[in-house]
């Protein structure tokens, strides 16, 4: 069925086809119509264009949005969403002067999460995750990055990914999975590192890779957690199996990762709150997408990666969410784009285009997500009445969104 939104007072992010990302400077423009129409035919994005030209499309719906805003849902290309309970007593230690590194060493963190997923079954992770899966689609994203990693053993993470494609199955949203085996050691590996390598890749990624279960593989590159070397034996592992690295690293320090994962292709590192000129220059030209998780800065804390460091020298940079039960319960995108603003002076325009266009390519995810294109998917967000597009980051505690629209139905 036919969807024509009308009356539109901008549309955002207008783009030609074969755009894939946007650059440095680049990512301060954002593409836009004023007075606009668009047309969805099923679940893609047909034409669009002035109100001046607006076709009269018989038998479709037809929804005004005069005085509202219209832009491509949020592209979210990291995240920990499916998980068991919660870790709000750690919020409370972090609060009592506790660190992150204090916390897990006392059995709390990754490994906690770890505890909990192994002694809940399937169905109730589902249930939790499915929740949690809903709710972000009702702020308004479209495609969403899920990762394993609270597994930590070869069944924990086969149930991980499985609840993660029972997810795909049944929600129209965009939905990418990523084996993260490689989180945090267990404590039977604590003094035995390749073990537990070994276990990765000799049992866990076979299993895996028969159910089809992952798209992508990811570590925790991190001092005390795993090493440069040895995620590059995870990684050259993943390329075995078809699945591409997109790597957690530079959270805590930097210990020459990065220029690791750009070797190996990876297609995004994530994080990069502690990110050093050599850092830098190691992204500038690669196909690798760096990606700021700027609520996770806020909960727990830390640094803000710093954006405008890294888009003064030419870089492309993507959001996301990095929803996970320890270090940030929300998958609040809307927050993700205000906080990158407040906190690491990234400009709107520049936000925006790293919440749309650029997280999608950080899920591969070009082709279809992350613009206003013909021929993409239909995935949008419909504002309520704003001044400007400008209010979206500015009134970061209130709801602007009126609708979601995602595969042209309006959910």
């Amino acid at each position: 069925m036919a969807l024509l939104i009308t009356n539109i007072k901008e549309l955002l992010q207008v783009r030609d086809s074969g755009i894939t990302k946007v650059s440095g400077s680049e990512m301060a423009e954002l593409p836009s119509l004023q007075n606009a129409w668009l047309l969805l035919e099923d679940n893609l994005i047909e034409d669009f264009g002035t109100m001046d030209s607006c076709p009269e499309i018989y038998g479709a719906q037809i929804v005004d949005a005069t005085g509202k805003t219209v832009l491509p849902a949020w592209c979210d290309s990291h995240t920990h969403i499916v998980y068991a309970g919660n870790r709000e007593q750690e919020f409370v230690d972090r609060i009592n002067g506790l660190s992150y590194e204090e916390i897990a060493n006392r059995g709390g963190g990754i490994l906690n999460s770890a505890k909990k997923l192994n002694e809940t079954d399937e169905e109730e992770i589902y249930n939790q995750s499915r929740q949690r899966l809903e709710e972000v689609m009702r702020q308004g994203t479209g495609a969403v990055e899920i990762k394993s990693g609270y597994g930590l053993t070869v069944e924990g993470e086969l149930k991980m990914l499985r609840v993660v494609k029972r997810l795909k199955e049944n929600y129209p949203v965009a939905i990418k999975a990523t084996f993260l085996g490689a989180h945090a050691f267990p404590k039977e590996y604590k003094e035995n590192h390749s073990g537990y390598i070994d276990l990765i890749i000799n049992e866990m990624l076979p299993k895996i890779a028969e159910e089809n279960l992952a798209d992508y593989i990811d570590a925790f590159l991190e001092t005390g957690y795993f090493s440069v070397e040895e995620t590059e034996r995870i990684m050259e592992a993943g390329k075995k199996y078809g699945l591409p690295a997109k790597i957690h690293v530079n959270q805590f320090t930097a210990i020459g990762g990065i220029a690791a994962c750009v070797k190996q292709k990876a297609l995004s590192v994530d994080h990069l709150e502690i990110v050093t000129d050599e850092d830098i220059e190691a992204l500038k030209g690669s196909d690798t997408m760096p990606v700021a998780l700027p609520t996770c800065s806020f909960f727990i804390s830390i640094p803000y990666t710093p954006a405008r460091k890294m888009l003064e020298a030419g870089l492309p940079l993507a959001l996301a969410t990095d929803f996970n039960p320890g270090t940030t319960p929300s998958g609040n995108m809307n927050l993700v784009v205000a906080t990158a603003c407040i906190k690491m002076k990234m400009t709107p325009e520049e936000a925006i285009n790293a919440a749309t266009i650029n997280g999608a390519y950080a899920m591969g995810l070009s082709e279809t997500h992350g613009s206003i294109t013909r021929g993409k998917r239909a995935n949008l967000i419909i504002t309520k009445p704003l001044t400007s597009y400008y209010q979206l980051p500015y009134a970061f505690g209130s709801n602007l969104i009126d609708s979601v629209v995602i595969e042209g139905t309006v959910v």
